[in-house]
């Protein structure tokens, strides 16, 4: 982990370009990747991270869960375009390390994969950095959704994705955190330079499931920079709009090809592949 600046709250961190800059940490502050990577039972969180995750427990105790069933969604569709023959890989919003990353499920499937991690938490590039020094096949960027075409045009981006050849990218539990013109905006820009060939993978919080106990679980973010929009089932569908579902189509992220038994699953999620024909 970078040393912090105890008065500012900055560190210096380097990115796979080799250029530094102080990034503002704002440790004081919850972040959603650090919030999640609590939930999942990590380490690399702070008071405030904490404070905000047990704030979403009160109110829903299976939230952990969610957040655990959201991981092996991931695992199941990162398979699944294995065995289409998808060699590379773009986690956007990828969040902190924690067990099954995307490269250890392709690579165990398949050693030639490629995968580029991008989120917006400077401490994600830290962990990144340290866990990949001996995976040249595998790196982390930071950057932000809302600059997509920017991040695919990146050259260390492009050192290991070739865009003219099938790519997976995972949006996953991420588009609730932008507006609706900069989700629909980020899934165009997907679908638009990617090739054929190529999958879209996304989850997504949604209140369809909980109505309830949703409106107090958001104020879990409200003291982030990335405040929280729950989407019901259409509007998630419509993210799919272009690409080919595949089956199931939409639906709560443990009931989207299950591999186990599925009694006592949360609601708060749902998951979505699309192919690009």
């Amino acid at each position: 982990m970078p040393e912090l600046d105890n008065a500012t709250n900055t560190a210096d961190v380097t990115d796979t370009t080799g250029f530094v800059d102080p990034v503002m940490l704002q440790t004081h502050r919850p972040h959603p990747a650090r919030i999640y990577d609590y939930w999942l039972g990590g380490k690399d969180n702070f008071p405030p991270d904490r404070a905000a995750a047990e704030h979403a427990i009160a109110a829903a105790p299976d939230i952990p869960q969610a957040a655990r069933e959201n991981r092996a969604f991931l695992r199941r569709a990162v398979q699944l375009c294995v065995e289409a023959g998808v060699r590379q890989f773009i986690d956007i919003g990828s969040g902190l390390p924690a067990q099954g990353n995307v490269h250890e499920v392709a690579q165990e499937l398949a050693p030639d994969s490629r995968v580029v991690y991008i989120d917006n938490d400077p401490i994600v590039l830290a962990h990144g950095r340290a866990l990949l020094a001996s995976n040249h096949s595998t790196t982390v960027l930071t950057g932000d959704l809302r600059d997509l075409d920017e991040l695919l045009d990146r050259p260390a981006l492009r050192e290991l994705i070739d865009l003219s050849q099938p790519v997976a990218v995972m949006l996953m539990a991420v588009l609730h955190f932008v507006d609706d013109a900069q989700a629909a905006a980020a899934v165009r820009a997907v679908h638009r330079r990617l090739a054929p060939g190529s999958f879209l993978l996304l989850s997504h919080s949604t209140a369809e499931g909980n109505p309830q106990r949703a409106a107090e679980v958001v104020k879990t973010w409200d003291d982030t920079d990335s405040r929280i929009r729950l989407r019901g089932r259409a509007e998630v569908e419509a993210f799919l709009t272009g690409w080919e579902p595949v089956e199931p189509g939409v639906d709560f992220v443990p009931l989207w090809r299950p591999d186990g038994p599925t009694e006592g699953s949360t609601r708060w999620m749902y998951a979505g592949v699309g192919r690009k024909a």
